[in-house]
């Protein structure tokens, strides 16, 4: 049987290891990325933006007087940083997710196999006990036999194409 402890040691094991390849670089855009997605970073944002105009309106020689276009040029640098932020922590974050997947169909497809195996067993068994009437059971017989993964693969390219 499969200890689910063992299934979260698993994935925790690929999550550390998935940190640990990343360089120094990678883990700055991640807290930089951190930063900016906590909800308090709009306030604070919000606020500046706000005592920038603030400041600007009340002052007798403003720094960036209206229609504040020191302000919209900074606003437009820091959505280009934002962006390139959030792209590179999501390419990341997509090979981790990428790993996740392939170890889950691997997993599934060796389940698939121990299940038809676990079948055909019970049907052997079933067949050799005298005191269990011989019948034939065509539905454990086609269960009994694997999944074509590549079979399915293609099944499923194709059902993608007709719906495009």
């Amino acid at each position: 049987m499969i200890d689910p402890a063992e299934i979260g040691q698993t994935t925790a094991r690929l999550r550390q290891a998935h940190r640990l390849e990343a360089s120094l670089l990678q883990h700055a855009v991640d807290r930089a990325t951190a930063v900016i997605g906590w909800p308090g970073f709009v306030v604070v944002l919000s606020l500046a933006m706000c005592g920038w105009i603030g400041v600007n309106l009340v002052m007798a020689r403003p720094f960036d007087p209206p229609p504040f276009a020191a302000l919209a040029t900074a606003m437009s640098g820091g959505a280009l940083v934002v962006a390139a932020l959030i792209l590179t922590t999501q390419r990341r974050e997509d090979k981790l997710a990428d790993y996740r997947a392939q170890l889950i169909l691997e997993l599934s497809i060796a389940n698939d196999q121990k299940i038809a195996k676990i079948i055909e067993l019970l049907e052997e068994s079933r067949r050799d006990n005298p005191a269990i009437s011989n019948r034939i059971d065509d539905q454990a017989q086609a269960m009994s036999t694997p999944s074509d993964a590549t079979a399915v693969l293609e099944a499923i390219k194709e059902m993608g194409e007709g719906s495009a």
